[in-house]
């Protein structure tokens, strides 16, 4: 599956995610931003990490799936398609992708970017 590119000269617009504040290492929480799910990912290093927050398969909130922090593993609850939360890659099936958004932590406030471009920020399959 392509991914979805956003162009060099549009303008990011930071939103506050009140949802992500408290989020411990290990953990995830979904958000709607500007419009956009949102599923962010606190991993055990202490990174962030903000995805598309629906599956792109059938659109199910991947937040109610199985989450595994210590492989960084999120299972979708619908087909449990299953993705690598690190980089957003789909695991099963390979090929699918979660489209990624900027993220910054400063002084417990999360951010996600969001592309100021007109399109929604999110890549769909459709295989079975």
């Amino acid at each position: 599956m392509a991914e979805m590119k956003v162009a060099a000269d549009v303008d990011i617009k930071w939103v506050e995610v009140p949802e992500a504040q408290d989020i411990w290492e290990g953990d995830i929480v979904d958000a709607e931003v500007e419009g956009e799910q949102v599923i962010i990912v606190h991993h055990l290093d202490g990174t962030y990490a903000a995805f598309q927050g629906l599956c792109p398969h059938q659109e199910v909130l991947l937040a109610d799936g199985t989450w595994d922090e210590i492989t960084c593993v999120l299972a979708c609850p619908g087909h449990l398609w299953e993705f690598d939360m690190q980089a957003g890659n789909g695991i099963n099936p390979k090929g699918s992708t979660l489209y990624r958004y900027q993220v910054e932590e400063n002084d417990g406030v999360i951010r996600v970017g969001i592309p100021q471009d007109g399109q929604t920020h999110y890549l769909k399959s459709y295989e079975s």
